[in-house]
């Protein structure tokens, strides 16, 4: 979206026709809305905002939910924007250390700030694309004096009477659609910028899971973040906001429900240990935040092999910060007799997991021609030089 298309959608009657359109799932379906708006007199900069917002606001449902039907988005925006249900921790955690008033720095389509207003935290959002501010605005509109939005750089904010500040460095080139990601040296505004403000005033800095782990100040909260399954994000947090002896944790979130896992640093591995009963894979979280040791030692568990991110023991314990598993048997790592061995039992339904084996699960599930009634989970690993194949049951 440029600004003339988002002129033309933020009138009366340009918002008036995104409503009318309604939801637009499918290619299919926005080639038939842009023949039907155009035959009915519409500008074509209006159409194509409209169109592109339809769909934007179906693809945005699993990030907003029904909020994602009154808010406008870019694409990379989108793309980019928090999950309202992880803004919504993070605001909590403002709210929690007595934090009135934060400066969101780098707003994006407002995301976060839509979770510190929603707590009744007055929020100033600023972003250096003018479009991308001006759709902030409009998201954030219902808030009213709560939430302010300005068209800035981050680093031109007067912070005068702030609390606090959240930071989202842009880590990707300007654009609208289609961005790609570009170094640190690159990000807007720097990494050397952040840091020295994190040093003067509480905050949080959202960043990749993946950030170079020697670069995180020695001062800071390392909080890893997964979601579902995905380990989503990496939150440094400073001053007040951060959680007192705390220097790494991992915050599991399925659904509604949330578990953390803190220490003052990382944990060592345990011991290796030979196979038992359960095999247990650690929440990505948990493996970013370098905290195996911590939940290997809750579970009565060891490494399966040094360097390879799957425990095992022979209780039952299991936790929320692992996947667990029965083990039944191990079968053979070749992939022929693996294939005889699962029709054998017949297993016609197979999760397949692996870790530190060079392996693509759809290439070998096409390679086991899976025929039966029967369920189960593959793990394939190794420990040393030997390759296991472990039939399992999730627990």
């Amino acid at each position: 979206m440029d600004t003339t298309e988002l002129t033309a959608l933020l009138t009366p009657a340009g918002l008036r026709l995104l409503d009318e359109v309604g939801p637009i799932a499918s290619t299919d379906d926005a080639a038939r809305a842009v023949s039907r708006l155009r035959a009915a007199g519409h500008p074509p900069e209006l159409v194509s905002a409209v169109v592109g917002q339809a769909r934007l606001r179906v693809r945005a449902e699993a990030k907003f939910g029904a909020f994602a039907d009154r808010m406008l988005f870019t694409r990379a925006g989108l793309e980019q924007a928090t999950r309202l249900s992880i803004a919504a921790r993070h605001a909590g955690r403002f709210r929690a250390a007595g934090v009135a008033s934060v400066a969101d720095l780098g707003c994006g389509i407002g995301g976060d700030a839509l979770g510190l207003a929603g707590l009744g935290i007055r929020v100033h959002a600023v972003d250096a694309d003018e479009v991308t501010a001006a759709i902030a605005a409009y998201n954030l509109a219902p808030f009213g004096e709560t939430a302010t939005v300005a068209h800035a750089r981050a680093e031109d904010v007067d912070l005068a009477g702030t609390d606090a500040v959240w930071l989202d460095p842009a880590r990707r080139t300007a654009g609208h659609a289609e961005t790609r990601q570009v170094s640190s040296a690159e990000w807007s505004p720097s990494l050397e910028w952040v840091f020295a403000l994190l040093r003067n005033i509480p905050g949080g800095v959202k960043l990749g899971p993946g950030f170079d782990r020697t670069r995180i100040p020695d001062d800071v909260e390392a909080q890893w973040i997964s979601a579902d399954g995905s380990t989503i994000e990496l939150v440094l947090w400073s001053g007040r906001l951060a959680q007192d002896g705390v220097r790494r944790a991992a915050l599991v979130v399925r659904g509604s429900e949330a578990w953390e896992l803190t220490a003052p640093a990382d944990s060592p591995d345990a011991p290796e240990r030979e196979l038992g009963a359960f095999v247990h894979e650690p929440d990505g979280a948990v493996i970013r935040a370098r905290l195996i040791g911590e939940i290997a030692r809750s579970l009565e568990a060891g490494m399966l092999s040094p360097g390879i991110a799957y425990l095992t023991s022979d209780s039952p314990l299991t936790s929320p910060f692992v996947s667990s598993f029965r083990v039944r048997e191990e079968l053979p790592a070749d992939p022929k007799k693996l294939a005889q061995a699962l029709r054998a039992r017949g297993i016609g339904t197979l999760e397949i997991k692996k870790r530190g084996v060079d392996v693509d699960p759809a290439v070998l599930r096409k390679k086991l021609a899976l025929r039966g009634d029967g369920a189960a989970t593959l793990l394939l690993t190794r420990v040393g030089s030997k390759r296991l194949a472990l039939l399992a049951d999730r627990v």
